[in-house]
């Protein structure tokens, strides 16, 4: 008889009882979720993106299905860094689970400003800082857009914080893993990716594109391709973790990921889908642990 599998990872110094995150942008504050889910079974979740000041996001309309995926253009709206800190924060201190808190800024000084505030909450186990984000600063350019601007970026938020640090990487570079090694030399003490592709979707009865804000973030089963190959090379080019996600529906997606050299998985568009997606994905990874003899999953040998 098979002993019960042990599916928890160590992320850095961050250890999690399973692999399975809810990510950024699809699990709104946890809160949202707990009709449909135990919190506390997951491995963690990161919340919406947070910004110094309460954001109400892209006018409508902002979100559109697309063939094995979506496309959305939010506009990361939020409730900002107080509302969160004072309606949010106190909810969520009786889970357990590792919240991590993804944020944003329009400017170096408030990713800087956002990671000191956030790193002062105590049940705040580790920060998420997105830059696909424009640079106000230099005239609207990403900061995801150069291994420069990133090392500048992640530099400050590094000195103002002393939590773990997850820098999430957009896929629309010309080299992911510059970007990724650029983080890391500058402090991150790990990567997620990838974030949304830009994509757009035409109404032919307007002939307009469909979404206000005319392009949006691809997401979903379609970008699973794309996400696993850039997973697969980051792996390769930095030695902090990796935190995998792009399509990731099922127990099998996850397990390619990790097999490709992610140490987690993020799932994103498959929680609208279904809220307990995540659940059922930890319960699938067991069961293939069962199945296949694995005992822990640093028993699972990544590709080359």
């Amino acid at each position: 008889m098979n002993s019960v599998p042990d599916i928890s990872v160590k992320i850095g110094r961050l250890s999690l009882q399973n692999p399975v995150i809810a990510a950024s942008g699809t699990f709104g504050y946890g809160l949202e979720f707990t009709p449909f889910l135990d919190l506390d079974r997951l491995g963690g979740f990161a919340t919406k993106g947070l910004s110094l000041r309460p954001r109400l996001g892209n006018p409508v309309p902002r979100v559109i299905e697309t063939d094995s995926g979506m496309l959305n253009a939010i506009g990361l709206e939020n409730v900002g860094l107080e509302k969160f800190k004072n309606e949010k924060i106190p909810l969520l201190e009786k889970y357990k689970t590792c919240l991590i808190c993804n944020f944003f800024g329009d400017t170096v000084e408030e990713y800087r400003e956002m990671a000191g505030a956030l790193s002062l909450l105590e049940r705040v186990d580790a920060l998420e800082m997105n830059i696909s984000c424009p640079n106000v600063e230099a005239g609207g350019v990403q900061f995801s857009s150069s291994p420069e601007v990133v090392a500048k970026v992640v530099g400050a938020v590094r000195q103002a914080t002393e939590k773990f640090l997850i820098v999430k990487l957009s896929p629309n570079v010309t080299d992911i893993t510059e970007i990724a090694r650029a983080a890391e030399a500058a402090g991150a003490d790990a990567v997620s990716l990838i974030n949304t592709v830009i994509g757009m979707v035409m109404n032919v009865k307007t002939r307009q594109p469909y979404l206000a804000n005319k392009t949006g973030g691809l997401s979903g089963p379609a970008i699973k391709p794309i996400a696993l190959h850039m997973v697969h090379q980051t792996a390769k080019a930095v030695s902090i973790p990796v935190i995998g996600m792009g399509g990731i529906k099922s127990a099998e997606d996850a397990l390619e990921f990790l097999l490709a050299g992610a140490r987690a998985i993020q799932v994103g568009t498959a929680n609208f889908v279904d809220p307990a997606a995540t659940i059922k994905i930890i319960d699938g990874l067991m069961e293939w642990c069962v199945r296949h003899g694995i005992q822990n999953l640093d028993e699972l040998k990544p590709g080359n």
